[in-house]
């Protein structure tokens, strides 16, 4: 098991000279790796920032989004070839960072809604960029992981078992399920069933708690989480996903509207030690 910790809870721009403190602090810690996020910067900016991270000792993980004017879903050919090329991108700088994992909701737009359900047509389009994307990754070394969001954010993807089925259906190896306890907490009733029912093309879990805040002093069912987990043999990385007042734009889009923790140093330490105790406490058994 790997130990990571999501950097939106500082920056959208991992490549900032300021988060250079951040990442020492990170390391010492005892983080294996930190998940950087792509919404800035080019492969050039992640390849000098890998190597600062190699000599820390932190490996990498990667997560991006997709919004309105590159929608993997949009009936506008041009806006999916903007997609393809954004997607591609973003694989170009997870390898350039020396990460080989790319997660996220690589699908579809966040926020964008059409006011009722997902069409066939809308579930192939989004199929088809990403069957694309997964070709070029996997000739690169890239995982892509799927991340499901709750029906408050996105509308293809709600939970486990569809996007299990989208990476059947796609077809590609390397294309799998991101899991994030938040989005879980809302829209499974059974986390449990939802981790053994997606348990071999489940490729990354973001451990983010109800209220976004520290992990571990929330409502998500975490003895199940990580009792599941630990039955089907999951072995890849867990990253602490959490927000704050950090980055007013996604405070907003996240709907952070008062203080949830002591500091980012607190949360994180306080949000390795919970991983650490449940999984600890599960291979011990």
């Amino acid at each position: 098991m790997k130990y990571g910790m999501n950097l939106l809870l500082w920056t959208g721009d991992d490549t900032e000279e300021r988060m250079l403190p951040v990442y020492d602090s990170l390391a010492a810690m005892g983080f294996d790796g930190v998940e950087l996020t792509l919404f800035a910067g080019d492969p050039d900016d992640y390849d000098s920032l890998g190597r600062h991270l190699d000599s820390l000792g932190l490996e990498r993980t990667c997560v991006v989004v997709r919004n309105a004017e590159d929608d993997p879903i949009s009936p506008d050919p041009a806006i999916r070839r903007k997609a393809v090329a954004a997607l591609k991108h973003a694989v170009d700088c997870t390898q350039a960072a020396g990460s080989s994992l790319l997660a996220g909701p690589l699908y579809a737009a966040i926020g964008e809604f059409s006011g009722v359900p997902p069409t066939e047509d809308e579930w192939n389009r989004s199929a088809d960029v990403l069957r694309e994307v997964a070709a070029y990754a996997a000739d690169r070394q890239i995982t892509l992981a799927l991340e499901f969001l709750n029906r408050f954010e996105i509308y293809l993807l709600n939970d486990a078992a569809e996007t299990h089925r989208m990476a059947l259906e796609v077809g590609a190896p390397n294309l799998g399920v991101h899991y994030d306890t938040f989005h879980a907490n809302i829209e499974e009733k059974d986390p449990a069933a939802a981790i053994a029912g997606c348990a071999d093309r489940l490729y990354h879990v973001h451990i983010s708690e109800n209220d976004r805040s520290t992990p571990g002093r929330g409502q998500v069912r975490w003895r199940e989480t990580f009792d599941a987990l630990h039955r089907v043999g999951y072995d890849g990385w867990l990253t602490v996903e959490a927000f704050g007042g950090a980055i007013p734009e996604l405070a907003a889009a996240t709907k952070i509207w008062r203080p949830m923790f002591e500091s980012e140093e607190q949360l994180a330490r306080d949000g390795l030690a919970f991983m650490k105790a449940e999984w600890t406490a599960r291979t011990q058994d």
